[in-house]
């Protein structure tokens, strides 16, 4: 499909960095949560101690240890922690490291219940549910939020000779809340002159776990259009039509097996199912999503988090020409201070791998986008104060 194959191609333009790699370990864990989608990677032969040595490729060098990290959490960002691991572990013998994409809500659980070493979330912690307080009674300090992985959400859909569809933010928001039910919609047709649309029901997907993806997207809509998105941004979808779908994978899937079909989706999945993604037009014009019309977006976000912490604000009103407003940043949710200097020694080891110019330089392999240098500056900064 017309749009899958323009972001491959950008993919695969961007893609100009070699995988870097190093290996951490930590066994300051009691377990981890029970989900599917879980990824890991160990070598045979690795010392039982934590002593250090180096590990280096086409993106850098590392210090290596030996034993176990565990984390769990963001679907969106599973991908690129998934070729994290393997990057680092190919050089790093000893190092065990394991991610479970069970959704954000269930990795912030995780990591506040001592079952994780860090948490992967689609949104920072949230003080309206309490969470950066028990994350600190957890940690017993200070719990920061490190944006890492730009994740771009593309509205997918699925009608038959169909190749472009162009969206406004307010279209968007009419169709999710169910106001517009019909692909031929007089409105949807204004925005597509000379396409045909079809007479057809619209059917949405959204995700039916707490999901920092729908938090993200439920935000896009609530911050653009509310008048016809009035509820605030939520992890758990509001919407009042449609069916819910698990995972990013269950969205995806769902989407490309039923005609007149539309959800929302990390980029990743949408390339990886092959789905049609519609453009963007915020008033500027329509936008297809690539690395870089994503960038653009998340080049505009401000930080808000304070001290260490570095929460951003997206603006997803922006007006800017080129810049696709639908874009998340997954966070790695951290202890500032450890109680067990090992774990410290050895997620902070991980965490700088993965906000390293090397490894940010292969996210586009995998459907994300880079940091950009002055947020990827301020992650940095803050992992070297982690002990």
């Amino acid at each position: 499909m017309k749009n899958s194959r323009i972001a491959a191609a950008s993919i695969a333009a961007a893609a100009a960095f070699g995988l870097a790699a190093c290996g951490s370990a930590s066994n300051d864990s009691s377990g981890n949560s029970a989900s599917s989608n879980s990824s890991s990677s160990s070598a045979a032969g690795a010392s039982a101690g934590s002593s250090a040595s180096s590990g280096s490729s086409a993106g850098g060098s590392a210090t290596c240890f030996s034993g176990s990290l565990k984390s769990s959490g963001s679907t969106a960002q599973q991908n690129a922690i998934n070729q994290a691991i393997a990057a680092y572990t190919q050089q790093c013998k000893g190092a065990k490291t394991s991610y479970t994409g069970s959704g954000s809500g269930q990795g912030i659980t995780d990591f506040i219940g001592k079952q994780t070493d860090w948490a992967g979330s689609d949104s920072a912690l949230d003080p309206a549910k309490g969470e950066p307080d028990k994350a600190k009674a957890s940690c017993g300090s200070q719990a920061i939020d490190l944006p890492m992985v730009v994740g771009p959400i593309a509205v997918i859909y699925n009608l038959k000779g169909v190749g472009k569809l162009i969206l406004t933010p307010q279209l968007t928001a009419k169709i999710f809340s169910g106001k517009i039910t019909e692909w031929n919609n007089a409105e949807i047709a204004k925005a597509n002159p000379g396409v045909k649309l079809p007479s057809q029901k619209i059917s949405v997907f959204f995700r039916s776990e707490a999901s920092g993806t729908s938090d993200n997207f439920s935000n896009f809509l609530n911050q653009t259009d509310k008048t016809d998105w009035p509820d605030q941004h939520s992890k758990q979808w509001t919407g009042k039509v449609g069916q819910g779908k698990k995972g990013s994978a269950g969205v995806g899937q769902a989407v490309s097996s039923t005609p007149g079909a539309i959800g929302y989706d990390e980029w990743s999945y949408a390339i990886t199912n092959k789905l049609n993604m519609a453009e963007m037009d915020s008033g500027s014009g329509p936008v297809a999503l690539t690395a870089e019309s994503a960038g653009q977006a998340i080049a505009a976000a401000k930080v808000v988090g304070t001290g260490k912490d570095v929460s951003l604000a997206i603006n997803y009103n922006t007006k800017a020409k080129g810049a696709y407003p639908i874009v998340l940043a997954t966070y790695e949710i951290a202890c500032l201070k450890y109680s067990n200097p090992t774990t410290a020694k050895n997620v902070k080891a991980f965490l700088t791998y993965l906000a390293s110019d090397g490894f940010q330089g292969t996210l586009t392999q995998v459907g994300s986008a880079p940091l950009p240098k002055s947020i990827q500056q301020k992650v940095q900064e803050s992992i070297a104060a982690i002990s």
